[in-house]
C-alpha cells in the first residue's frame, strides 16, 4: 500500500508516496516511457476554530465553508478559503454556526446558527436575508438543500442534552418554515448534493436514548418529502447497530456510503434503492482505525474514507470508487502536531472535478484542528509485467535463496522513487506471501524466496497498482525444486602396510537446511578379492567422521564413502584409492 507518514513535517517514505516540506509528492513505479504527468500535493493550513462543525466545498467558486460550532461570541463566523489554502474572508453570524449546504447552483450558501437559517451570496460573500427566523435554540441545526429547496432540522427544547431529545425536520420556501411531520429521538444528519439534487439522506445519531439507529433516504422532488427505503443494523441480540460518522452519495445516486465507526470495515457501502449492502465491499480500514468521515470525488472516480487512529496507523485513504478495483489506495497517518491526529467526523470534501480533496483532520483532544488540501493524480495509466519471469540460481533448490526475476513497465510520469511488487509461492502445504520487493529505476525486480518442500511451486507476481497506474495483468513461473546437494571430501594416506593399518578421514557436507544430526555414512572396499561392505561411519556434528581399516590383501585398495540422502538432500559419494604393501 502507498503510505504518507507525518509527523512533525518531516518526510518518510513508506511506499509509493513521500512527503516533503514543500507538499505531498506521488511517486509512480519505474516507467518505460518518462513523460511528463500529475502529481500529488498536500497543502496545510491551521484553522482557526477550537471546535469543528461543518465543511462546505464550492467548485464553482473555489471557496471552501468551514464552521466552530462553540457556543461563545468568538465563533460567530464562517471562515473562507480558497482552494489553495489561504483564507480569504469570513461570513458573520450573529451566534455560532453549525450546519452549511450550497444551492444546486452554487449561488447560496445557508448556513444554520441559533436564531434561524441564514443565506449568503456566494459570488459577493454578502448576507442576503435569514431564510428561516426561529427560536434561539442551543442544539445545532443540520441543513441540506434538495428539490430546490432549503431543509433543516431542530430540536425546539432550551436545552444542551441534544443528542437524547426529539429532532424534527422542516422545510423552507422564502422565509416560511413548514414542518415535513417527520421527527426522532436524538440529532439527525442531513446529506444532500449537487450530484444528486432531489434527494436527501437522513441518519439517526447514535445516542442513549437510540440504541439503533436509522438510516433512511427522502425524496425531494414534490411539496411533500416522500420517504425512501429505511434500514437499522443491529441484529436480534442488538449487535451491529449504526455508529454513523458521515455519510457519502455516488455523484451517479446508486450507491451510499456510510463511515460506521462501530462497523468492523469502516466503511459501509449501500445500494441506493434499497439501502441493501453492495455487492462487493470496500476492504476493511486499518486495523485500530474508527471511520469518521467518508466522500465521492465529484467525478465518481475516487472515494476517501477517514478514521480517528493513534501512532502509524492511517487515518485517511484514497482510493478507487469502484470497490472491485484492485488499485491499492493511498494511506495517510497523521502524527504530527503540525497536522493532526486524525480525521474529524465529517470532515471530507471534494472538487467537482476530483483534482483535490478537503480533509479537515484534528488532534487526539479535538481542540485543534488543520485543513489539508490535498490533490492526487488526476490520470491513470496502464502497467503490465514484460517478458517472461526467471529464476537465479537457474535451478532452484530446497532450503536455498532463490532469485524470481522480472520486469515492470509502466506508462506516464517517471517515479521519483522505486515502488513495489508482491508475490506468492503456491506449492503442496498451500500458498505463502512473499515479502514485497522494490523495483528498479529500470522496471526490473527480483522476489527473494527460500524455496521449503521438494517438488512443483508456482510463483505469482503482481502489481496492484496505485493512484496513479492501473493494476498490472499478474505473471506466473512453475519450478521444480530439487533436493539441496551433498557433498562428501575423503582425505586418505597414499600408501599403507596391511599389519599397521590405515585411516582415512572425510567431511560431509550439504546446501539448504543442515543436515540432520546422527548420520551415517556406508563404507565400501575393494580389493582383488572382491568388494565387501565395512563399518559404517558416524558423522560429527561438524560433519567430520574417520574410516579405520586392516587391509586384507597388498596391492590397489578401494574405499568407497556413500550417503544415502534424506527428504531435502540428495545423495552423495567420494572414493579413494590406496596402495598396501605386505
Amino acid at each position: 500500500m502507498n503510505r504518507i507518514r507525518h509527523h512533525g513535517r518531516i518526510a518518510a517514505t513508506l511506499a509509493a508516496l513521500t512527503l516533503s516540506t514543500a507538499g505531498l509528492t506521488a511517486l509512480a513505479p519505474p516507467a518505460a516511457q518518462a513523460a511528463d504527468g500529475p502529481v500529488a500535493g498536500d497543502t496545510v493550513a491551521k484553522l482557526p476554530i477550537s471546535s469543528y462543525s461543518a465543511m462546505v466545498v464550492d467548485s464553482v467558486h473555489e471557496r471552501v465553508y468551514v464552521t466552530d460550532d462553540r457556543r461563545n461570541q468568538y465563533a460567530n463566523q464562517v471562515h473562507v478559503y480558497n482552494f489553495q489554502g489561504q483564507k480569504v474572508g469570513s461570513l458573520p453570524t450573529a451566534s455560532a454556526p453549525s450546519g452549511m449546504a450550497l444551492s444546486t447552483d452554487s449561488g447560496t450558501l445557508y448556513v444554520s446558527q441559533s436564531s434561524g437559517i441564514l443565506a449568503f451570496d456566494t459570488v459577493t460573500q454578502e448576507y442576503t436575508g435569514i431564510t428561516y427566523p426561529a427560536y434561539d435554540v442551543p442544539c445545532p441545526r443540520d441543513v441540506a438543500f434538495a428539490g430546490g429547496k432549503q431543509w433543516h432540522t431542530e430540536t425546539p427544547y432550551l436545552t444542551t442534552e441534544c443528542d437524547n431529545r426529539q429532532t424534527w425536520l422542516y422545510g423552507t420556501t422564502g422565509n416560511r418554515s413548514t414542518t415535513t411531520g417527520w421527527n426522532a429521538a436524538g440529532r439527525l444528519r442531513l446529506t444532500s448534493g449537487p450530484e444528486v439534487p432531489d434527494r436527501i439522506v437522513m441518519a439517526q445519531s447514535r445516542s442513549t436514548g437510540e440504541a439503533n439507529p436509522f438510516l433512511t433516504t427522502l425524496d425531494a422532488r414534490g411539496d411533500t418529502l416522500v420517504r425512501g427505503p429505511e434500514r437499522r443494523f443491529a441484529d436480534a441480540e442488538g449487535r451491529g447497530a449504526l455508529d454513523m460518522k458521515d455519510v457519502a452519495q455516488s455523484p451517479d445516486g446508486r450507491r451510499i456510503a456510510v463511515a460506521d465507526a462501530a462497523y468492523g470495515a469502516g466503511t459501509r457501502l449501500l445500494d441506493a434503492a434499497d439501502l441493501s449492502d453492495a455487492a462487493t465491499a470496500y476492504q476493511p480500514l486499518p486495523e485500530g482505525a474508527k471511520a469518521s468521515a467518508v466522500a465521492f470525488s465529484g467525478d465518481g472516480k475516487y472515494i476517501a474514507r477517514g478514521a480517528a487512529a493513534t501512532g502509524s496507523t492511517a487515518d485517511l485513504l484514497v482510493q478507487p470508487a469502484d470497490p472491485a478495483d484492485g488499485t491499492a489506495p493511498l494511506e495517510f497517518a497523521f502524527e504530527g502536531a503540525l497536522d493532526g491526529d486524525r480525521i474529524a467526523p465529517r470532515g471530507l470534501g471534494w472538487s467537482k472535478d476530483g483534482a483535490r480533496l478537503f480533509a479537515v483532520a484534528t488532534n487526539t483532544y479535538g481542540n485543534e484542528y488543520w485543513l489539508h488540501i490535498i490533490q492526487p493524480p488526476a490520470a491513470q495509466y496502464d502497467s503490465r509485467f514484460t517478458g517472461a519471469l526467471s529464476t537465479t540460481p537457474g535451478k532452484p533448490v530446497v532450503g536455498e535463496p532463490l532469485g524470481i526475476r522480472g520486469r515492470l513497465e509502466l506508462d506516464g510520469p517517471a517515479p521519483a522513487e522505486p515502488v513495489r511488487v508482491t508475490a506468492v509461492r503456491h506449492d503442496a502445504n498451500g500458498d505463502r506471501k512473499l515479502a514485497p520487493v522494490e523495483v528498479d529505476a529500470d522496471g526490473s525486480f527480483t522476489v527473494l524466496d527460500v524455496p521449503s518442500l521438494v517438488g512443483d511451486a508456482t510463483y505469482t507476481v503482481s502489481f496492484t497498482g496505485d493512484l496513479t497506474h492501473r493494476p498490472a495483468e499478474d505473471i506466473t513461473l512453475a519450478v521444480a525444486v530439487a533436493k539441496a546437494p551433498t557433498a562428501i571430501t575423503l582425505t586418505a594416506p597414499a600408501e599403507a602396510t596391511k599389519s599397521a593399518g590405515l585411516t582415512i578421514t572425510g567431511t560431509l557436507t550439504g546446501q539448504g537446511r543442515p543436515l540432520p544430526a546422527g548420520i551415517t555414512l556406508s563404507v565400501q572396499r575393494t580389493d582383488r578379492k572382491g568388494t565387501g561392505t565395512l563399518t559404517s561411519a558416524a558423522v560429527a556434528p561438524d560433519g567430520t567422521f574417520t574410516v579405520n581399516d586392516l587391509p586384507r590383501v597388498a596391492g590397489q585398495v578401494t574405499y568407497e564413502v556413500g550417503y544415502s540422502g534424506d527428504d531435502l538432500h540428495s545423495a552423495a559419494t567420494a572414493s579413494a584409492t590406496v596402495r598396501v604393501r605386505n
